[in-house]
C-alpha cells in the first residue's frame, strides 16, 4: 500500500513539473498585429498610400515605408508582415534594431511571411523602415500588417490597434498635452489670465497648435497653418452642444462685440461651435508671445463677455484680437490651462515642442498672483496607449510641452509641476488702455 502510495505521489509530481514547464518554458511567446493604417508612415511626397486597408500603390524604389510600436522591456522580437504581390515578383528589404533583410515574395493571395528576428536592447519605440528593391509588377507588394512576437512584447506594447472610434486618424495625428494650472487659492474671482510661450527655434512644425490660455468655455493661441501661414486664434463655444453651428438658437449663439483690425471672425463646427477668431501673424520661433484673457461675468444678462489681447513680448504693443459675449455663463475664468496639439495626421511622426511661461492670475479686485504650479494631463490617445510620444515638465521658470515623433522618454500623466518664480514683478499693464 505504502509502496502504490509513493509511486502516485510520484508521478503526480512528475506531471505536474511537466505541465509547469509547458505553461512556462513552452509558452507560445506574445504577439501583436500592427496595422500599417494606424501605424505607417510615407516618406515626403510619396506616391504610395496609407489607408484603412493599409500599404497600396507602393511602386517607387525611392521611398521609404516607416512603421512605428513600443515596447516596455528589451527582448527578442520576430518579424512577420501580411501581404500580397498582385502581380509578379517583388524583392523588399526590411529594417530595424540595426539589421537589415532582404526578401522575395510572389504570393498573389495575402499571407504572413516571415521576415526575421532582431533584438530590442531597451524599452522604447521600433522603427520600421519598408523599401522596395526589384519587382516585375505594378507594385512591390500591399501590406495590411506587422507582426511582431517574442520576448520583447512580455510587458506589453502601444501602437494603434484598430479603427474603432476612427483611431488610424487620431492615431497619425498622435497625442495631445496640457498644463492643467493651480491657481492660488487667494485669487478668488479671476478676471484676468497672463500666459508668455516660446516655441524653440526648430520646434515650430507644420500643424501645430500652441494654445496658451484655455479655460472652461474658450481658449486662445496661435499655430503653424502652413508652410507660409500662421495664426493667432481665439475661440468661445456656444453653450448650446452641437457639432453644427447652424444648429444654435439665436438665444443660445456666441455674438461678437469688437474685433482687431487684422482678426477674421466666423463660426466653428466639428468639435462643439461657437464663434471663432483669428488674425494671420508672422510668429517667429525664438521669441517670445503673450497672451492675455479676460472675463467679465453679467449677473443680470446670465452672460459673459470674453475679450483676448496678444502681443511680442520684445515689441510691447497689445493687439486686440477679440470680444465674444457668450450667453448662459456668468463666470470668471474657471479651468485655466494650456495644450500642445498636432493637427496634421501626416505631420504626428514629427516632434515640437512649447515653452510656457511667467503665468499670473488677476482676480477680480486688480490683485496679481503668479502661477507656478500645473498638473500634466494627456488625451485619450495617450489614456488608451495608442501613442507614448508625450513628455511635459519645469525648466527653471517655464513649464514645456512636447509630443509627437515617437520620442522614448514619456511622462506619466497626472504629474504635478512646479516652475521656479521668475523673482521679478508681474508685468505692467494699464488696463484702461487696451485696445
Amino acid at each position: 500500500m505504502k509502496r502504490t502510495t509513493f509511486i502516485l505521489l510520484a508521478f503526480q509530481l512528475i506531471f505536474c513539473t511537466l505541465c509547469f514547464a509547458n505553461k512556462t518554458g513552452n509558452a507560445e511567446p506574445a504577439t501583436i498585429v500592427v496595422p500599417l493604417g494606424g501605424n505607417g508612415w510615407l516618406s515626403k511626397n510619396a506616391t504610395a498610400k496609407i489607408n484603412k486597408e493599409g500599404l497600396s500603390n507602393w511602386s517607387s524604389k525611392s521611398e521609404t515605408i516607416t512603421v512605428y510600436f513600443r515596447t516596455e522591456t528589451p527582448g527578442d522580437a520576430e518579424l512577420s508582415l501580411q501581404l500580397n504581390v498582385p502581380e509578379g515578383n517583388s524583392k523588399i528589404s526590411l529594417t530595424a534594431a540595426g539589421k537589415t533583410f532582404t526578401k522575395e515574395i510572389s504570393n498573389s493571395q495575402s499571407e504572413i511571411i516571415k521576415i526575421g528576428n532582431v533584438q530590442i536592447k531597451q524599452p522604447g519605440y521600433v522603427k520600421i523602415e519598408l523599401k522596395g528593391i526589384s519587382k516585375t509588377g505594378s507594385v512591390f507588394a500591399n501590406i495590411s500588417d506587422l507582426i511582431v512576437s517574442g520576448s520583447s512584447l512580455n510587458k506589453g506594447a502601444a501602437y494603434v490597434k484598430n479603427n474603432e472610434g476612427n483611431y488610424f486618424y487620431w492615431g497619425h495625428r498622435g497625442p495631445s498635452v496640457h498644463l492643467k494650472y493651480e491657481i492660488p487659492k487667494a485669487a478668488e474671482n479671476v478676471e484676468w489670465f497672463y500666459n508668455e510661450i516660446t516655441v524653440p527655434v526648430g520646434e515650430d512644425k507644420l500643424g501645430t497648435y500652441y494654445m496658451a490660455n484655455g479655460f472652461s468655455g474658450g481658449y486662445f493661441g496661435m499655430q503653424v497653418n502652413s508652410a507660409t501661414e500662421r495664426r493667432v486664434l481665439f475661440s468661445i463655444w456656444s453653450p448650446f452642444t452641437t457639432d453644427d453651428p447652424k444648429l444654435i438658437p439665436d438665444s443660445m449663439k456666441v455674438v461678437l462685440l469688437k474685433k482687431g483690425d487684422i482678426t477674421k471672425t466666423g463660426e466653428f463646427g466639428n468639435e462643439g461651435s461657437g464663434g471663432q477668431s483669428y488674425m494671420r501673424f508672422p510668429w517667429v520661433a525664438g521669441n517670445t508671445y503673450a497672451f492675455l484673457i479676460r472675463a467679465q461675468p453679467n449677473t443680470v444678462k446670465k452672460s459673459t463677455v470674453y475679450t483676448a489681447y496678444f502681443k511680442d513680448v520684445a515689441k510691447g504693443d497689445w493687439i486686440l484680437v477679440a470680444s465674444f459675449e457668450r450667453p448662459q455663463s456668468a463666470v470668471y475664468l474657471k479651468g485655466l490651462h494650456s495644450f500642445l496639439e498636432n493637427f496634421s495626421p501626416t505631420m504626428g511622426d514629427q516632434s515640437r515642442k512649447g515653452n510656457y511661461q511667467n503665468q499670473w492670475a488677476i482676480d477680480h479686485t486688480g490683485k496679481w498672483h503668479e502661477v507656478t504650479g500645473a498638473t500634466f494631463t494627456v488625451d485619450a490617445t495617450a489614456s488608451i496607449n495608442y501613442r507614448k510620444d508625450y513628455a511635459g515638465g519645469a525648466e527653471k521658470n517655464a513649464f514645456f510641452l512636447k509630443n509627437c515623433g515617437f520620442f522614448n522618454d514619456f511622462t506619466p500623466k497626472n504629474t504635478k509641476f512646479t516652475r521656479e518664480s521668475s523673482g521679478k514683478p508681474h508685468p505692467v499693464i494699464d488696463f484702461n488702455k487696451l485696445p
